[in-house]
């Protein structure tokens, strides 16, 4: 069983809106694989036909080497993007409760690992109703991995969180590939995508638009791009062979025609003003999200 999980041609759809359009999916055993795309693309349509909350219409999926369409099994954990804990229990007693769903009985020690490693052990008696919406974010990331799933499905874990207890949660996920599991998980936040996952796979309209390595992914776009700063912030409009400006504020980035000489470019912004940054690069995983998703608009965001 090298995949963990594997779609065939499958389709999706609500009435006459197409949700996911035949599509073909391998997600490796002991990967950590990315979900990306629009708001409305496909995303969690996705993931809730790998969890056998929704059926196909057609298409074939296969999960943990299970091609059956019965309820989630035990193996597979899930994170939905809507949270939802009983706020009138103890943390302790929650997690307990989760566990013992997905069949692990002996639950208290991987509670409690679990609870020292999200920082949360003086909370483990309090009832979640206590908590901050960052501590019940992380207690409801414990009750999906406490019982160990093979397979663990997070929708949106670093929605709302700071950057502190999104260190706590990129470890966390790490530490799980470590110990075997495969991590799916959906962002909107492109550059943890880039820096975390073994592969990425974005939809969009319902189908498959990218799917692979961020090297392979890479592979399919020139070095078309090129950072630059300049002293004074000058206008960069109207440069031959520039495509489109986006400014981030501290620099621009300049998508060039294929023909663009690199140098010739760089002697018409010295002549706009001293050049105190000249990278030509490959785009971002974020521009590559944006060229697809909005490839009309002249903006720097989706």
């Amino acid at each position: 069983m090298p995949y963990a999980v594997e779609l065939e041609g499958v389709r999706k759809s609500f009435g006459q809106f197409v949700a996911v359009d035949d599509l073909d999916l391998r997600i490796p055993l002991g990967s950590v694989y990315g979900f990306i795309g629009p708001n409305g693309s496909g995303k969690t349509t996705t993931l809730r036909m790998i969890m056998r909350i929704y059926l196909p219409d057609r298409g074939k999926v296969c999960v943990l080497g299970d091609s059956s369409w019965q309820a989630a099994s035990d193996r597979v954990g899930y994170l939905p993007e809507e949270r939802s804990l009983y706020k009138q229990m103890k943390v302790r007693d929650v997690l307990r409760f989760f566990a013992e769903l997905k069949g692990c009985r002996d639950s208290k020690k991987p509670i409690e690992t679990w609870l020292e490693r999200m920082n949360l052990a003086a909370w483990g008696d309090k009832k979640v109703d206590a908590l901050s919406k960052g501590m019940a974010q992380k207690v409801q990331f414990i009750a999906t991995v406490v019982a160990r799933p093979e397979l663990v499905i997070l929708d949106e874990p670093f929605s709302g969180l700071d950057p502190v207890n999104m260190e706590v949660f990129r470890e966390a996920i790490l530490s799980l590939r470590r110990d075997g599991a495969t991590i799916i998980f959906s962002t909107h936040d492109m550059a943890v995508a880039e820096k975390m996952c073994d592969a990425i796979f974005m939809i969009y309209k319902g189908r498959k638009v990218l799917d692979g390595t961020m090297e392979s992914i890479h592979e399919r776009y020139d070095a078309d791009t090129v950072r630059v700063k300049l002293e004074g912030k000058p206008s960069l409009e109207g440069l031959d062979g520039v495509l489109q400006v986006v400014d981030f504020g501290q620099y621009q980035e300049l998508r060039l025609d294929p023909t663009t000489d690199s140098q010739r470019l760089l002697s018409s912004l010295m002549a706009r003003g001293p050049v105190q940054l000249f990278e030509k690069t490959k785009p971002s995983l974020h521009t590559i999200f944006v060229r697809i998703a909005a490839p009309t608009e002249e903006s720097g965001h989706a």
